[in-house]
């Protein structure tokens, strides 16, 4: 049997890479998971929950109180918290990061 020639290898190494990046793109193990911190409307009152999570965190009755609760989870990891308005869009970011 001949020798495959480089470009035969090198073309087949490529393909393997571009499948494995879109394997680990639809299953997120590609992207780093963020620590970021949502506010967010929840039932009655006001929810925290990680970036990327569908579970929250814990729930408060009040803004405020969620938001000093996202403010503590985020300064242990160096994050964000995104406070969402009522209807869902963002009212403000506050930084964490060094």
């Amino acid at each position: 049997m001949s020798k495959p020639s480089k470009s035969w290898i090198n073309a087949l190494s490529d393909i393997i890479k571009v499948i494995l990046e879109d394997l680990g793109a639809s299953t997120g193990s590609a992207s780093k998971r963020t620590w970021h911190q949502h506010v967010v409307p929840y039932q009655d009152g006001w929810a925290v929950r990680r970036e990327g999570n569908k579970r929250i965190t814990s729930k408060h009755r009040k803004q405020s109180t969620a938001i000093n609760k996202a403010k503590t989870l985020a300064k242990r990891k160096k994050a964000d918290v995104i406070i969402h308005r009522e209807s869902g869009g963002i009212r403000d970011r506050i930084s964490f990061k060094d």
